[in-house]
């Protein structure tokens, strides 16, 4: 993939239980229409996601998993035949199975800890792939979480797992510090304000904040009203060297790309 400008990624949760979106795109006419939307607007990655991870979900099987995705799949691939997709899943089966549908990314939130076969299973399939820092399972992952230092305890985390995945002979790797999984308002902040630091990782960073509780709880704002907030950090993470947000909105995304490289 080309950094040489942000990518934008937009987010197509399939699931009613999403802390914002959730149960918004539930019939395959609602979801063309959003992807045709994101799409229109600038999104260069679609991002689709049937697994709620929100503090408290309800577990999904896998069966349940695939329920949600693969009818979308087919359905986005025959209306936007050159659309790049990402699917955000743990399970190295799905994983295999959506990319040979034809999606082209894997986004997991568990960086292979929840599915031993991961890392063997994306080696094989030598397509990109988003780790994600994450403290705990989203069941337990906000009940107490605790760091030496959050940015150096992360930046270990995932060299070790960047050596082991280099091992495999894999190196498409892409970094989210997972803002908001396991982590403390503090922690969040203190993840912005050095986001810098993971450049010295060499791997494109992903930040996934939009309309997150760090937002609204230090705001005391609803979801709904924290684009304001979701942009301003959108801004800082680009200064600070962030290759993709992951958002909701579009648009606006789009728009501070733009300003931040005009700068």
């Amino acid at each position: 993939m080309d950094f040489t400008r942000p990518k934008i990624m937009g987010i197509l949760n399939l699931t009613p239980d999403s802390f914002y979106d959730g149960g918004k795109y539930s019939d395959e006419t609602k979801v063309l229409k959003r992807v045709e939307q994101m799409l229109s607007e600038g999104a260069d990655i679609i991002d689709m996601g049937a697994f709620s991870s929100r503090p408290g979900a309800k577990f999904v099987l896998p069966d349940e998993e695939r329920k949600r995705l693969y009818p979308n799949i087919e359905n986005i691939l025959h209306k936007f035949p050159d659309i790049f997709i990402s699917v955000d899943t743990f399970r190295s089966d799905i994983a295999r199975e959506v990319i040979e549908m034809g999606a082209k990314m894997i986004n997991d939130i568990s960086a292979g800890d929840l599915d031993e076969n991961m890392f063997k299973t994306i080696a094989k399939l030598q397509v990109p792939y988003v780790m994600m820092h994450m403290q705990g399972i989203p069941e337990n992952m906000q009940d107490n979480p605790e760091y030496f230092d959050v940015v150096n305890d992360i930046m270990l985390y995932f060299l070790k797992k960047i050596d082991k995945l280099n091992q495999l002979n894999f190196d498409k790797i892409i970094i989210d510090p997972g803002f908001g999984f396991g982590k403390t308002l503090k922690h969040n902040y203190e993840i912005l304000s050095r986001l810098d630091r993971f450049q010295l990782l060499k791997k494109p960073v992903l930040v996934g904040m939009s309309r997150k509780s760090m937002f609204y709880k230090l705001l005391n704002i609803s979801p709904a009203e924290a684009l304001n907030a979701t942009t301003s950090a959108h801004t800082i993470a680009l200064l600070k060297g962030a290759k993709i947000l992951r958002v909701h909105d579009i648009k606006e995304a789009v728009e501070v790309v733009r300003m931040v490289e005009q700068l």
